[in-house]
């Protein structure tokens, strides 16, 4: 009964976070209003929905991309994954700007897979004893990314669309135009399905291939996962630091490393999160707002410095 616990935690949680969410906000609801009913159906409900569904996806690709690489340091923010999505989306805006939605998320995933597999190439060539080194990389990897991006945007008169972008918020969410979310919920899905394969990839290539796993097919799985995931977020909310590296390893200490079993925790954690910080950035400066990436990155890089530099526990 006691392993349980963390699950009637999460969606106790989840539950109390969401019907804060739903009644945070400069309208009030009243039942017999049409308007206000209006504002709950077409605003508050899709803005929450979206917060979990970002939290949950991005927490679960956070542990992909850690197994996949091997390393509890590293994200999709963290290893370029994002800024490449985010130049997708920018050469979408620049040089076609009409197309749907659809076409420019496909475009961020297909630019987000190049930032993956890069990533990878480099990560291949840094020496496996030196585990710090891969986060570090990451990072300059992708400020270099971010940093292309912001010549692009500047050169493009853009730069007011790449801040939009690289500030994870949901004050523009409403019914229609946060769908897109509920493949990135799917994809999670699929995650949790292929998670004990997950876990002996995170053994290493050798030790998958000796189990008669089909190592190829599962690493595909993962990146395309993190790169859809990571596109998705980034055209329709922006993004949002730190919630994939930090959730996976509170996580990881609390409740051991079975994925199956945690990973339903790490989603609802992650969902709860990024919900949490949402509320924080309205209510904080009520009636103005503060992007949730903006709340969440001051808490998460001290939480992220915590994990680099803080002695570990045995979970």
């Amino acid at each position: 009964m006691a392993r349980r616990h963390p699950y009637f935690a999460t969606i106790l949680s989840l539950l109390i976070l969401s019907g804060v969410s739903i009644f945070i906000g400069v309208g009030s609801l009243s039942w017999d209003n049409p308007d206000a009913m209006m504002v709950l159906f077409f605003s508050r409900l899709p803005r929450t929905a979206a917060a979990l569904l970002t939290g949950a996806s991005i927490a679960v690709v956070g542990v992909i991309m850690q197994l996949l690489v091997r390393n509890k340091f590293v994200e999709p923010s963290t290893t370029g994954t994002s800024e490449a999505a985010m130049l997708g989306l920018l050469a979408v805006a620049i040089l076609a700007p009409d197309w749907p939605i659809i076409a420019k998320m496909l475009a961020a995933s297909f630019t987000s897979l190049i930032g993956i597999l890069g990533f990878f190439l480099i990560t291949r060539r840094l020496p496996p004893q030196q585990p710090l080194l891969i986060p570090l990389v990451g990072l300059i990897y992708g400020g270099i990314l971010g940093a292309a991006a912001t010549f692009v945007a500047f050169q493009a008169d853009m730069i007011q669309f790449l801040g939009i972008w690289m500030n994870g918020e949901f004050s523009g969410v409403i019914a229609g135009r946060y769908e897109l979310l509920w493949i990135a919920g799917g994809l999670a899905i699929v995650a949790y399905i292929a998670a004990d394969q997950f876990t002996v990839v995170g053994l290493g290539r050798r030790v998958s291939l000796s189990l008669g796993l089909a190592y190829g097919q599962v690493l595909a799985l993962g990146i395309v996962t993190v790169a859809i995931v990571s596109a998705l977020v980034v055209v329709t909310v922006g993004m949002l630091p730190f919630i994939g590296l930090v959730v996976p390893n509170i996580v990881s200490r609390l409740t051991g490393d079975n994925l199956r079993k945690s990973l339903p925790v790490v989603a609802g954690m992650g969902a709860g999160l990024i919900l949490l910080s949402d509320i924080i950035g309205r209510v904080i400066r009520y009636p103005y707002e503060i992007p949730a990436g903006t709340v969440f990155g001051v808490g998460g890089a001290g939480i992220f410095l915590w994990l680099l530099l803080g002695r570990k526990s045995h979970a």
